[in-house]
């Protein structure tokens, strides 16, 4: 308290003038309109200002929940595209006159699980990205992994609460893609040369292609649904060994920043499996 008032005692002329100085400034502002609207106009500024400033700050820190948000929409939205659908011929079935609705479920043939990207490679012969989603989230092995703006990979290793994706910049990666415009179809693979530059082969030379042209995974595989799109036709070349094509595709992915992605679970691939043993045993 002593302090305060050899304070006060010290600067008793300034802090009075200071005194002074508001009060004839609020009488100045409060009688003057002139005077008036132009000190408003100064705070309205400057409250602005920092408010702008203040709301860049906050809007920074919430990204991180407006990215889940729109995450979770979009894994919503995309869990509704007809494509995650199939219907069973039931042309020769015996069919009652009603249907119940929720049998239609069981029919579903996609199901999307979002993920964060936590780490990717682009500089290695094999990359791989690493996503913030495991086994205990419903992730597995040899599951179609998509992101925003197209394909990424494929699901090679899982650990609980983590998954690692070869993705499209492997040398090992085979993707079955096709033209969008709907003719011609191949396999994706990289020369571990260019990174986001990708190799589409097996295109049939009869097929009209050209620069531009978009690529998009075919209804032939048996991990990613048809439609997703693959990269763009940066340059057609002919392959000399055979009568095809050979396509540079620029992917639709850039791997150097993607952060979010969606890993795409085939709900009938267990039963595509058994088929496909049953063949397998019945050649044997």
């Amino acid at each position: 308290m002593r302090n305060v008032f050899l304070f006060i005692s010290r600067y008793i002329n300034l802090l009075f003038f200071l005194f002074l100085q508001v009060v004839a400034l609020t009488l100045l502002f409060s009688y003057n309109k002139f005077h008036e609207a132009a000190f408003m106009g100064v705070a309205n500024e400057v409250s602005g200002k920092v408010n702008l400033r203040y709301n860049n700050v906050e809007n920074y820190f919430s990204l991180k929940k407006d990215n889940e948000s729109l995450r979770t929409q979009n894994t919503r939205l995309l869990n509704l595209l007809k494509s995650d659908f199939d219907w069973p011929d039931s042309i020769l079935s015996i069919v009652n006159d009603t249907i119940r609705i929720d049998s239609l479920e069981q029919y579903r043939k996609y199901l999307y699980l979002p993920a964060k990207v936590i780490s990717t490679t682009v500089n290695s012969q094999n990359n791989y990205v690493m996503l913030h989603r495991g086994s205990g989230q419903g992730v597995g092995v040899n599951m179609a992994v998509v992101g925003p703006d197209g394909v990424i990979g494929t699901v090679v290793n899982v650990s609980r609460n983590m998954s690692v994706v070869m993705g499209m910049l492997h040398r090992q990666s085979k993707i079955v893609a096709m033209l969008k415009k709907g003719s011609g179809f191949g396999e994706v693979i990289w020369d571990g040369k260019t990174p986001n530059l990708v190799q589409l082969i097996k295109i049939p030379k009869t097929v009209k292609v050209s620069k531009g042209d978009s690529v998009v995974t075919s209804q032939y595989s048996d991990k990613y649904p048809p439609g997703h799109l693959v990269g763009v036709v940066e340059k057609v070349e002919d392959d000399k060994s055979t009568s095809t094509y050979v396509l540079t595709l620029r992917t639709a992915t850039n791997f150097y920043s993607v952060q979010h992605a969606y890993v795409v679970r085939n709900m009938q691939k267990e039963e595509l499996d058994a088929l496909e043993k049953t063949i397998k045993k019945d050649n044997e």
